[in-house]
């Protein structure tokens, strides 16, 4: 019976289906009509020929992206400049714009060009006022993530928050009825610059990115049984670091990046543990006659997170490793799954369901206060950006498993959907730069 119960937990991580061919798209459902109104304008081209990047297309879709900011569409451009200084603040107050950004691409030789822009307030009744002004040499297979730095900081200086464009995802795909139908995949996170990290005839499932954004912790049943194996993503070198008898699944690393928790069945009944990396040493963090699962890290590295069963319905539990002790955070809600800390360590977002439907919320640490944030389907594995503006999750779509995005407020809503085949499991990388 506990056997069974613990397969219906792990069902929606087991049912991967489809594989993604190329980028995801970005489709925005819900929430941009009451985001800050900003211009970003074509970046003037001095070279022969065609501009190499539309820098302010990825510049202004990242910004749209974050729900926080409102574009101006192109044809509503009241000015084409490159500097602040040609700015007239009186055309875009007209247009209730807050923020211009504005620049200019020069080539600058050995397949590199240099990229000035420059940030200014137009609502300032003096004038246009300079906010920010930076130039660079950037290689031309840099360009597109030179937009998303661009973007980063002009986020940055608006709301005060890091922004976090230049992140990655990692998620699962499976195409059935192909030679590898497993696929463990990572992009940019709007979907651009998609690579295949691994392929696999047998289920790959729960990526968790280390703290430095270098690995990746997988669950892999490539020699029949599950296996956790942690791969570097830049030189590909993979190794097994838990193959126990039973379960190994759900590894989370620690914010130092020296353990995994994990949940093995070693013993029997599937709890949590600890698993040093450098001495293999494995701690047990809970020990109870029910089902103890996905654990995740407190923000601090002290305590741990899981969902357990020993209220009588799987709710979040919070441990310090080593203490023995477990103390129940929700209590809204039929259960609450998949639980995540944002960086801050002031949200936890999680699956909560209510009168049979799976969403999305997040829940105050502090408080104790749930706010259901999504209204799609089936949803599950949700993974917080790095600075805890956005979630990225599982939802079911027109019959099929698409990524989707809501803001912290649940305010934003949006659809990262595959050209093809569905896409699982995702999980949102750390600051990358």
């Amino acid at each position: 019976m506990m056997t069974k119960r613990w397969l219906w937990l792990w069902l929606p991580l087991l049912m991967l289906a489809g594989r993604a061919q190329a980028a995801l798209d970005i489709v925005i459902t819900g929430g941009i009509d009451s985001a800050r109104p900003v211009a970003v304008l074509p970046f003037e081209w001095t070279g022969g020929g065609a501009v190499p990047q539309e820098l302010s297309e990825v510049i202004g879709n990242d910004l749209r992206n974050s729900g926080m900011f409102r574009p101006l569409e192109r044809n509503a451009l009241p000015q084409r400049v490159s500097r602040a200084d040609q700015l007239d603040p009186g055309l875009w107050r007209s247009r209730q714009v807050e923020a211009v950004v504005m620049g200019s691409i020069a080539p600058a030789g050995n397949n590199q060009y240099r990229i000035s822009f420059e940030l200014a307030d137009v609502l300032d009744t003096n004038g246009a006022k300079l906010l920010e002004s930076r130039s660079a040499t950037v290689p031309a297979a840099q360009l597109r993530q030179y937009a998303h730095r661009v973007a980063d900081i002009v986020f940055e200086k608006l709301t005060g928050i890091k922004g976090a464009f230049l992140t990655r995802i990692a998620y699962v795909t499976v195409q059935h009825g192909t030679q590898y139908p497993y696929q463990l995949m990572i992009s940019d996170y709007d979907g651009f610059n998609e690579q295949v990290l691994l392929r696999s005839r047998e289920p790959l499932m729960s990526p968790a990115w280390s703290p430095d954004g270098r690995k990746l912790a997988y669950v892999s049943f490539e020699n029949k049984k599950a296996e956790i194996v942690v791969q570097d993503i830049y030189s590909q070198q993979r190794q097994v670091v838990s193959s126990q008898p039973g379960i190994n699944g759900a590894p989370s690393w620690s914010p130092d990046g020296s353990r995994l928790a994990l949940v093995l069945s070693r013993d029997g009944q599937p709890e949590v543990y600890v698993l040093d990396l450098a001495s293999r040493q494995l701690t047990r963090v809970t020990n109870n006659r029910t089902i103890d699962t996905e654990p995740t890290w407190s923000a601090d590295g002290k305590s741990i997170y899981f969902v357990s069963e020993r209220g009588g319905r799987p709710q979040v539990y919070r441990a310090e490793p080593g203490s023995g002790n477990a103390r129940r955070v929700t209590f809204e809600g039929d259960m609450n799954l998949g639980p995540r800390i944002t960086a801050d360590g002031q949200n936890m977002v999680l699956v909560s369901r209510a009168q049979g439907q799976y969403r999305i919320a997040r829940q105050e640490l502090d408080s104790g206060h749930l706010q259901v944030l999504t209204e799609t389907r089936l949803d599950e594995s949700p993974s917080p950006a790095p600075n805890g503006t956005m979630i990225i999750y599982s939802t079911t779509y027109q019959g099929r498993q698409v990524l989707s995005l809501v803001s912290m407020d649940g305010r934003f809503k949006a659809r990262l959907p595959a050209r093809s085949g569905d896409v699982r499991s995702p999980a949102w990388s750390p600051f990358l730069n």
